[in-house]
């Protein structure tokens, strides 16, 4: 795995052959960084004030630093496989809940990723093991369109369920506990359906993004009709 480690001024290409590798690109890093931006570590120390959350997929491709170009400190991250929202998931909601109401972000991104594993497991019924039961809220969500995706070519059924899904969970959010009262306070924080690309790179906004109670269902409608359109014969 390539790797980089720091020579008069500057990070040069390594391999890391093992785990202690990581601690030689990790003190590269850190070298780098204090010598460009003196201080950086230092500012860290402050208590984090984020305006941004991503709920997005544990794929190691996937990085919502990097992808954004947000820098430390700048976006709270919460991961798992699928980026499943589920109301029974305290994990999740714990997270939520400490973004919404101790640091106050002001926007919520659930961002899936085409070519997800995850999606293509419950879209093919794939068995990998654990994750399975995990992997069937996907499925709930492949079950509840499955109309929709028949009708479609079968090269674009993946990329769609993703959508799809970052669209459902996305309403899971938006209906939790943790939200509905944050907008019955008048709290300003929305909730944003994005897909991330690893072929080229580009988020895509699937157009549902939420700031009240009252919006989910209209948007929910128009982002599930946004996903048919899209894949259209033209």
């Amino acid at each position: 795995m390539p790797c980089r480690t720091y020579h008069a001024g500057k990070l040069t290409h390594m391999t890391i052959s093992n785990i202690k590798d990581l601690f030689t690109h990790n003190r590269a890093w850190a070298e780098q960084m204090e010598h460009e931006r003196p201080g950086f570590f230092t500012s860290l120390i402050k208590q984090q004030t984020p305006k941004f959350m991503w709920i997005g997929c544990s794929d190691s491709r996937v990085p919502a630093n990097q992808i954004t170009g947000l820098e430390p400190g700048e976006v709270f991250v919460h991961r798992n496989v699928g980026n499943i929202v589920v109301h029974s998931d305290l994990n999740t909601l714990s997270a939520i809940q400490y973004a919404v109401e101790m640091l106050k972000v002001e926007h919520i991104m659930v961002v899936g990723h085409y070519g997800c594993g995850g999606v293509m497991a419950a879209l093919g019924n794939v068995r990998v093991g654990l994750a399975d039961n995990w992997i069937r809220h996907i499925q709930d969500v492949r079950n509840r369109h499955r109309p929709l995706l028949d009708a479609m070519p079968e090269a674009q059924r993946a990329d769609a369920l993703v959508e799809l899904n970052v669209i459902e969970q996305a309403v899971n959010v938006c209906v939790s506990t943790v939200m509905t009262d944050a907008w019955a306070k008048g709290q300003n924080v929305k909730v944003h359906g994005w897909a991330f690309s690893v072929h080229d790179g580009l988020l895509q906004d699937l157009k549902m993004t939420v700031d009240s109670t009252a919006s989910i269902e209209p948007l929910y409608r128009a982002a599930i009709d946004s996903v048919i359109d899209s894949r259209k014969p033209r």
